[in-house]
């Protein structure tokens, strides 16, 4: 490898410290993906002259439902060999291992509840809007990411490699910087989506918004694979990984519902 060429990432994941407390980068981002979805979904909500005050009870849900079904998703998909023998550790989050796909669904199932409790419109109307503020999230948390040297991509020689110097559980080698892959996947799959909303008639055509998310978010994750590090153990003899194995079915119901909108009068 040529070792002129790569970007050596040395960014602490601790942000600061205040006695025993550490704040780190990744949770501020994640605090950031909620504030910053929290005012645009209240914009739309506005927009349209509906009540402002679903706010405080659809953050609730939300945040219930991301932190939950991240969670679940990773012990179930991944990582269930270790957890089923150490129950009490999958409420331990702080210790690591949220997986996106567990987060969809967890959104999904809250939003669900939130629709028939609170708003009292079909999940659907939800759901093309709220996919808006989540691509902004993946973007956040993917840099959050970045900054706590995992999901690390594929060894790798190119211009823009980086060598993660504080990812402790791989090779140190230069890498595809995987997570700036996605991230600005993400941003661009947001642009799109807040600019559909604002300036057609898309979020008119109830399940298009929330199709074109499933479809854009995971087409983008399936090929992002290919250049990451291998996540678990069992996957290192996989042709697809299980990243990609689970977005397949998520791009198929984001067809579905893109179609069913154009086809629906």
């Amino acid at each position: 490898m040529n070792n002129l060429l790569y970007i050596t990432w040395e960014v602490d994941p601790v942000l600061f410290e205040l006695g025993p407390l550490a704040v780190r980068w990744y949770g501020l981002f994640f605090a950031l993906a909620f504030l910053i979805g929290y005012y645009i979904m209240q914009n739309f909500l506005k927009k349209e002259k509906l009540p402002t005050e679903w706010m405080d009870s659809l953050l609730m849900y939300m945040m219930i439902g991301t932190i939950a079904g991240a969670r679940l998703g990773h012990v179930f998909f991944y990582q269930w060999d270790y957890y089923q023998d150490n129950l009490f550790e999958i409420i331990q989050i702080w210790k690591g291992g949220l997986a996106s796909h567990g987060a969809a669904i967890g959104i999904i199932a809250s939003l669900w509840f939130w629709s028939r409790k609170v708003s009292k419109l079909p999940l659907l109307w939800v759901l093309d809007r709220i996919v808006i503020t989540v691509a902004l999230a993946a973007v956040f948390i993917r840099t959050g990411n970045l900054m706590n040297h995992e999901i690390v991509g594929a060894p790798w020689d190119g211009p823009w490699a980086f060598l993660f110097t504080k990812a402790g559980y791989i090779e140190l080698v230069p890498r595809h910087p995987a997570q700036i892959y996605e991230a600005l996947a993400y941003a661009i799959l947001f642009a799109g989506l807040i600019s559909l909303y604002y300036f057609s008639k898309a979020s008119e055509k109830r399940g298009m918004l929330f199709g074109l998310f499933l479809i854009g978010l995971f087409s983008a994750r399936f090929i992002i694979e290919f250049f990451k590090e291998v996540q678990v153990e069992f996957e290192a003899d996989m042709t697809l990984n299980m990243g990609q194995i689970l977005s397949i079915p998520m791009v198929a119901v984001g067809a579905f519902f893109f179609i069913r909108a154009i086809l629906k009068k």
